[in-house]
């Protein structure tokens, strides 16, 4: 048995349970308003342009590198 992951509760996750992995609407409808207002968030890396993106940019707006 797991637990919610928002109480801590016992779960069943079976397919009786409409609202795993959590024990209740109320949990599921908590963690749905953290994700909506922002409380959580997914770490994601910044892409930087190469230099070769960065050049043929410069050379497609007429500048000089």
């Amino acid at each position: 048995m797991k637990k919610c992951p928002n109480c801590g509760k016992p779960v069943q996750l079976s397919r009786e349970n409409p609202f795993r992995p959590f024990c209740s609407e109320r949990c599921k409808l908590i963690d749905f308003g953290n994700w909506a207002d922002e409380n959580y968030c997914v770490p994601a890396q910044e892409q930087r342009p190469s230099v070769e993106e960065l050049e043929q940019q410069l050379a497609e707006d007429g500048a000089q590198p």
